[in-house]
């Protein structure tokens, strides 16, 4: 039906009524009467109308604690829709700050920086992220002038200049970043920034790794080639010179071999194709095997001890032997002659231990923290004497990452180094595996 219908010919009807009850007190009590009745009723109804305005305007003041009546007539239709829009309007609200609410958790949960702004760069809001990119706090500092917050040169160009296309790269506590400024709406702006601080250690890792993997294959293939050119220019040389160059050429076709292996070690270790498949690691046929191969290596020159006092473990038996090979091969070689190396295998309560004890070179404070990077060397001259690629700690740090041990080193320069590789309990093989 027509809404005019609905509103018109109730309050018609209504009217009609008071007309007719007026006539009727007329036609009994005369006509004085039924204008005073009629009177009556238009002032019952004039009073009834501005009660329910006053009601009406009281909610409109005080939506929130006033209580909209039930009414009469045509108040309860107004009064019934009234209700019916408050209360969509608590819904509407309350999904609005639940989207609000998962908005500011999704934000919150970005490892990428974002900060709301007004079109004059003061503060409106701000994620985790970006206050422990740019030092901010959200609480602290809403409603202050970023480039005030932000202390940096470069950051106040890139805000003078306007130019937010490309990005800022900006160094910043201790942290490299990419800003980036997006204005949205009429008088709304957004900086974003995001953290490429490792993403750059890595970079520079990588041509690091790629430079000193170029230098320590340039050095056996220059000689390789230098003796190559000897014997092509001078095919007379005597035998004895001869198998002297052969010699040193297979000796650093040996080191380059070995350099392509430990690089293929790692980058073995390194992948997450290549997951670590454990299984039960006889310890001391490991050890065992681990002896004689440094007392090979020593030729008789050191004196190697073994201990074993502990359980067998689970991990892989071919990376274990790497890692506990690199550690002894690495006593051997820096320590010197009739100087004793002792090797362990015990049992603590925090886990199973293997330590590689030797009365070496030492190693000073400063080069330790250091030592499990690729081709870091504390003496560079020493370990192409003994052959050294550089990645034997680095394998030995990967190996032990993939079995959840940590490796510590206890070192005094002349006395000698102690290396202790600590594995968790849950390592140990149960009854069951070890039978």
């Amino acid at each position: 039906m027509n809404p005019q219908l609905l509103f018109w010919v109730p309050a018609g009807l209504r009217l009609a009524l008071l007309l007719v009850c007026a006539g009727a007190v007329g036609h009994f009590f005369g006509i004085v009467a039924g204008l005073a009745a009629a009177l009556a009723g238009m002032g019952v109804a004039l009073v009834a109308q501005l009660h329910y305005l006053y009601r009406l305007a009281d909610w409109l003041d005080h939506p929130a604690s006033a209580r909209l009546p039930d009414g009469w007539g045509a108040w309860t239709d107004i009064f019934s829709r009234l209700y019916k829009l408050r209360r969509d309007d608590e819904k509407n609200q309350a999904e609005l700050a639940e989207w609000l609410a998962r908005f500011r958790q999704a934000m919150s949960l970005l490892p990428d920086g974002v900060v709301i702004m007004d079109d004059v760069l003061f503060l409106e809001w701000c994620n985790p992220a970006a206050e422990k990119h740019l030092g901010l706090h959200l609480e602290r500092d809403k409603g202050m002038r970023v480039t005030n917050l932000i202390r940096s040169p470069e950051f106040m160009d890139y805000v003078i200049l306007g130019r937010y296309e490309q990005p800022l790269t900006l160094s910043l506590r201790e942290r490299k970043l990419f800003v980036q400024i997006i204005p949205f709406e009429n008088r709304r702006q957004i900086l974003v920034t995001h953290d490429v601080t490792e993403t750059e250690r890595i970079e520079m890792m990588r041509r690091d790794f790629i430079a000193n993997a170029s230098h320590e294959l340039r050095t056996p293939l220059t000689v390789i080639n230098g003796f190559l050119e000897i014997a092509q220019s001078q095919p007379d040389l005597d035998v004895q010179t001869r198998m002297g160059h052969l010699n040193l050429m297979i000796e650093q076709g040996q080191r380059m071999q070995n350099l392509v292996e430990d690089m293929l070690t790692l980058t073995r270790l390194e992948s997450v194709d290549y997951p670590l498949r454990p299984e039960r690691v006889n310890i001391r046929a490991l050890l065992e095997q681990i002896l004689r191969e440094a007392t090979a290596l020593s030729n008789g020159r050191h004196r190697i001890s073994l201990d074993i006092e502990g359980p067998d473990i689970r991990g892989s038996t071919d990376e274990l032997r790497s890692a506990f090979g690199n550690l002894a091969s690495n006593a051997v070689r820096y320590t010197p002659e009739q100087g004793s190396i002792h090797l362990a295998w015990t049992t603590t309560p925090a886990g199973p231990r293997f330590t590689v004890s030797d009365t070496g070179i030492g190693i000073r404070p400063e080069h330790i923290s250091r030592l499990t990077e690729r081709f870091y060397r504390v003496d560079k001259s020493r370990s192409r004497e003994t052959q050294g690629t550089g990645l034997g700690l680095a394998i030995v740090k990967h190996v032990l990452l993939r079995h959840d041990a940590s490796l510590s080193i206890e070192s005094e320069p002349g006395k000698g180094s102690t290396f202790t590789v600590a594995f968790p309990n849950k390592s140990i093989c149960n009854a069951e595996e070890a039978a």
